[in-house]
């Protein structure tokens, strides 16, 4: 497992954190960290290759080669040309990695080497707009992209513009066509999306208004057309401490979809329904801990991990498979400010 963190905030890490869980119960341990990384907030792995964004204000992305050992080095990095990157993808041909830079609103597109490191940006687009919420939304603010399952188009998710960005790329190029753009409710604050396992819904989680939309997905032209917002919170649910939803994330088998409540402390469960359609909160779980930000299974999807940035723990829990319901599994991981869990499969 890696962790990404902070490591210019007080109290934050020194690198990227490398931990583990037992498979049968998972509990966390510690293994330790891999230093040099500077504010490796999100992480992703590809095979033998982990990418990192380097989240500050001259913006880049890290590429870390593993070894057959498990051992890290770093490979080289690049200028995303964009402030605070803060999440990444890479596009289904594998040839280029995508990051969304938060502070510019933009996206970057760098081409991947045959050593898994990374060639000089190929393009750079930057969003345009701004939203209701005078703090938050005074300019784009670009917070995650992504491929469709379908890897036809790449989404972007801006919380400044109240909007979500398709693009198409140009594999040859390596350069970016916007093909549709989606929006929400103004001041809603759209954070990150996951999509159904069948490509044709995905569910988008509101920052700003505390809410999930289910929206229907259109894999061929690349629009998305936003449906039903639903609170992330039971009703009657205090207006403070203010609630932030972060990350959410889909079931295997599409039953289930699960976000992230930072201020509320907890995991919220929702029933898909409807095919796809409709979301209906079922219940919310304490995690144990404070400002719960990256959510994620584990490749099995038997255990789920929530990364809590402001109690720096990390806990586990097991996944019902009938229900999905969640139940705490084990003792959670002191960890520095983590902010993005990595469960994998390297032996």
């Amino acid at each position: 497992m890696y962790l990404g963190t902070y490591t210019t905030w007080p109290g934050g890490g020194t690198g990227i954190g490398l931990a583990a869980y037992d498979q049968t119960t998972g509990q966390l341990r510690s293994t330790g960290v891999f230093p040099g990384v500077a504010n490796p907030s999100f992480v992703i792995e590809s095979g033998r290759t982990l990418y990192a964004v380097n989240e500050q204000g001259n913006g880049s992305v890290t590429a870390v080669a593993v070894g057959a050992g498990g051992g890290l080095r770093i490979i080289n990095a690049q200028s995303t040309g964009g402030a605070d990157p803060c999440h990444l993808a890479l596009d289904p041909s594998g040839r280029y990695l995508l990051s969304a830079n938060y502070s510019s609103g933009s996206v970057s597109v760098h081409p991947v080497k045959a050593d898994g490191g990374l060639g000089a940006r190929t393009d750079l687009v930057t969003h345009q707009g701004s939203g209701p919420d005078r703090e938050r939304q005074e300019g784009p603010h670009a917070h995650q992209v992504l491929p469709d399952p379908a890897g036809e188009h790449l989404l972007a998710v801006d919380l400044g513009t109240d909007s979500v960005y398709s693009y198409r790329l140009d594999t040859g190029t390596g350069k970016l066509q916007l093909v549709s753009t989606a929006t929400v409710r103004p001041g809603a604050g759209p954070r990150h999306l996951a999509f159904h396992p069948t490509g044709t819904f995905a569910y988008i989680a509101n920052e700003l208004d505390s809410t999930v939309v289910a929206a229907a997905y259109d894999p061929e032209s690349g629009v998305l057309t936003p449906g039903e917002a639903v609170r992330t919170v039971p009703e009657g649910t205090p207006a403070t401490p203010r609630n932030y939803p972060a990350e959410v994330v889909v079931s295997q088998d599409g039953r289930f979809a699960y976000l992230s409540n930072r201020g509320h402390d907890s995991v919220a469960l929702f029933a898909v329904e409807d095919g796809g359609a409709r979301l209906r909160l079922v219940e919310t779980v304490p995690t144990g801990g404070e400002y719960p930000r990256h959510i994620t299974f584990d490749p099995t999807g038997r255990f789920l991990f929530a990364a809590n940035q402001n109690s720096s723990t990390v806990t586990s829990f097991a996944v019902d498979q009938a229900t999905g319901r969640l139940t705490a599994a084990g003792t959670p991981l002191s960890s520095p400010i983590p902010v993005c869990v990595v469960p994998t499969r390297l032996g």
